[in-house]
Order: C-alpha cells, then sequence, then structure tokens
C-alpha cells in the first residue's frame, strides 16, 4: 500500500487517539502505519534530507493540524489526547478528515490565516476557502522546492564546466579536492594536477597536509562516455606506479563496462562522472555563491521546564 498522506493520516490517528490516554508521537505513527499496513520498507523510507522518516513527518503534521483544530491537545514533549472537542468530532463517525472539514473549526481557520498572512504580506484577513490544498507536507514541500532548485543549479554548473577550458578544468579540479581536504595547500595541489601527463596519470595530488600518501588523478573534460579502455589504461598505469589510491574524473559518464571493470579488479579507484562533480561543486561551494539560507526550528521544550 501507497504511504499515506498527511490528511489521509488525520482520521486513523484520530481514531487512535479515541481511547482517551495519553500517547506518543512514535505510538500514534506506529498504529497510523499498521492501519495502512505498511511494509517494513515503506515504513523506513526517507525524506530526501535523510533526516526522519515519511511517515513520521506525515504523522507529525497530521497531528500538528489537528491540534491546530482543538481535536488534540499536547500534554507534554511528544506526547498527546485526544480533546473534548476531538472526542466528540469522532462520536459523529466521519468516513474522512482533511485540512477542508477542519476549517469549520475557527482555531483552525485563524491557523490558515496567520500562514497566509506571513506568505503574502497583507495585512487584510484571508479567507480559508481561499487557501489551496496540498497534499505534501510543509516540510516535504520545502524538500522538493530545495531539491529542484539544486538539481537546476547542478544542471547550470556541469555545463559551466563543459564549456570552459582545459586548463580551466584542472584548475577547477584542483580548487575542488582542496576545499575536499585533500592536496594540503592549493600551492601544492596547483604544482601537481595537470603537469605529469606520465601513462596514464594527469596529476598526483597528496592524501593530507602531511602527504603521508598520493592520490593518482586522470581528468577527463569529454562528452563522450568513459569506457573499459580507458579505465583499464588508468589501472595498468597506478599498478606501474605501485599505487594504490587514485581517482577518475570526467565531465561525461562511465559506462556499465567501465564501473564493472574497476569493481571486478578491486582496485581502490574512485570514479567522479559529471552529475558527481556537480554535486561535489555544489556540496564544497566552488563555482557556486549562496544566495540565502533558511533555517528550519523547532521547539526547546527544555526551556520550558520550570523548577
Amino acid at each position: 500500500m501507497a504511504l499515506p498522506t498527511y490528511q489521509s493520516a488525520m482520521l486513523p490517528l484520530l481514531k487512535f487517539a479515541g481511547d482517551r490516554q495519553e500517547h506518543s508521537l512514535r505510538d500514534a505513527t506506529r498504529a497510523v502505519s499498521e492501519a495502512f499496513k505498511l511494509t517494513e520498507d515503506e515504513r523506513n523510507q526517507l525524506l530526501s534530507s535523510g533526516r526522519k522518516s515519511v511517515i513520521d513527518d506525515r504523522v507529525g503534521w497530521a497531528r500538528t493540524y489537528l491540534g491546530q483544530a482543538g481535536l488534540l491537545d499536547s500534554t507534554r514533549r511528544g506526547h498527546f489526547r485526544i480533546s473534548e472537542r476531538g472526542f466528540n468530532f469522532l462520536s459523529t463517525n466521519p468516513t474522512e478528515v482533511n485540512v477542508q472539514l477542519l476549517k469549520q473549526f475557527p482555531e483552525f481557520a485563524a491557523f490558515l490565516a496567520r500562514k497566509s498572512k506571513k506568505k503574502s504580506g497583507i495585512d487584510e484577513p484571508v479567507s480559508p476557502e481561499a487557501i489551496p490544498e496540498n497534499e505534501s507536507t510543509p516540510e516535504e514541500a520545502f524538500e522538493t522546492s530545495f531539491q529542484t532548485i539544486r538539481n537546476s543549479l547542478a544542471n547550470e554548473v556541469l555545463e559551466q564546466v563543459k564549456a570552459c577550458s582545459p586548463s580551466f578544468f584542472e584548475r577547477l579540479v584542483v580548487e575542488l579536492l582542496v576545499a575536499m581536504g585533500y592536496g594540503g595547500t592549493l600551492q601544492d595541489a596547483g604544482k601537481a594536477v595537470g603537469k605529469s601527463n606520465d601513462g596514464g596519470i594527469d596529476g598526483i595530488i597528496k592524501e593530507d597536509r602531511l602527504g603521508l600518501d598520493v592520490i593518482y588523478l586522470q581528468a577527463k573534460k569529454w562528452e563522450a562516455t568513459v569506457g573499459s579502455p580507458e579505465l583499464r589504461g588508468f589501472a595498468g598505469a597506478l599498478m606501474g606506479k605501485q599505487a594504490t589510491k587514485g581517482v577518475f574524473i570526467t565531465t561525461s559518464n562511465f559506462s556499465n563496462g567501465a564501473r564493472d571493470y574497476v569493481k571486478s579488479i578491486s582496485s581502490n579507484i574512485i570514479l567522479i562522472d559529471g552529475e558527481e562533480l556537480a554535486d561535489l561543486l555544489i556540496d564544497f561551494n566552488v563555482g557556486v555563491n549562496v544566495v540565502a539560507n533558511y533555517e528550519i526550528k523547532r521547539i526547546d521544550s527544555d526551556y520550558f521546564v520550570e523548577e
């Protein structure tokens, strides 16, 4: 069965709380998961950030919305129970609970109006009926938007890298590796990369500032797919140097044969294709600038504990 949306999780959550006992959010998530007969894989499915599971996020927001409507009361951190209003509402045997239905409660309507006012900057009251409904939780919507922006940026970055000159590409590789903690100083790394051109090796870079070990590099600004012959040549060059570590970077991609070959020889060769290169440039702020920062905050329950 597909994962429930946060709206479809509302009624099972309210029914779970219908015994009027205090419940933890963890137990509620388990109960909703059982109600929808979710598999172990579905229960463990994570948000794109990897911080928490999708079902945890959706049940959490279902609880938040039911709380804003006055159907659930928070008792302590991570715990809640059904309110008198919630119990009376549940006794009407509703077949569905969603945002549209919750708009009948003044507190929830006010909650939506506050959200809309912050978003639009308008001081006038906003009719709850005018607010579009979304099956995604706010956190899911935020992460989806973030990933869309990041994917677009990655495509832009890769196009820029492909358009640059070979010498600029070499410098870019150097800056990225140094930003990642390799190569010692930028000056040391710059001396090493793109200078050797020795038997299939484009450069040699320190693994750390002390130079206790080295990494051999192959950097190809290609459009064509990198196949197994290129990897065989690189692996052979590493053997000739008695090297134990190598990184092959390309702006294109690797064929399945090339990847299978690297796996088959059990060598310590890392393959970085164009997509991963763009992601690394973004992650380590090489060739990109931070435009804005957004923080997602949660209540500090310990702060409000009175001694």
